[in-house]
């Protein structure tokens, strides 16, 4: 069951990123990327498999060091929970870089492998993104396009 609760808790998320990456421009793609509440069902996997483990989670959290972590981390639900939550927090960062990129006219060919970098590993992805973000904030600011921008067709 924990293996299950683990590929479930991507495949939870993997609907929004998939919109996000292929159908930018699709009008349900921003109402949906513009809700938190798309992680709600991969939280609900990291509650049933944080729950059973929650005294092993709890000692780790409220006195973190290595050595805790890494002994929650060999228990299957404990990594399990581990994975989901950053499942979780990786499509809400996806979510957010996905609705920045829109507003600041951001290419989705630009954005498709930038928002696959951060399925993989987010923090490189976020990195990238913020640079790019900070370039797109100062052509804008340099063309006098402070103004919502025009939508731009995916």
């Amino acid at each position: 069951m924990t293996g299950f609760l683990f590929e479930l808790s991507f495949w939870l998320a993997a609907p929004v990123w998939l919109l996000m990456i292929l159908a930018p421009g699709w009008g349900p793609t921003a109402r949906i990327a513009a809700s938190p509440l798309t992680v709600v069902p991969v939280l609900a996997v990291y509650l049933a498999l944080a729950l059973p483990v929650f005294p092993e989670l709890w000692s780790a959290v409220r006195s973190p060091d290595i050595d805790g972590f890494r002994a929650l981390m060999t228990d299957a639900n404990g990594a399990g929970a581990i994975w989901a939550q950053v499942i979780a927090w990786d499509l809400l960062i996806g979510q957010w870089m996905y609705r920045e990129s829109r507003r600041l006219g951001a290419h989705p060919l630009v954005m498709g492998p930038l928002l696959v970098l951060t399925i993989l590993l987010s923090p490189f992805g976020m990195l990238l993104f913020l640079g790019l973000r900070a370039a797109l904030t100062r052509r804008r600011a340099a063309s006098g396009t402070a103004r919502e921008p025009s939508r731009i067709p995916a």
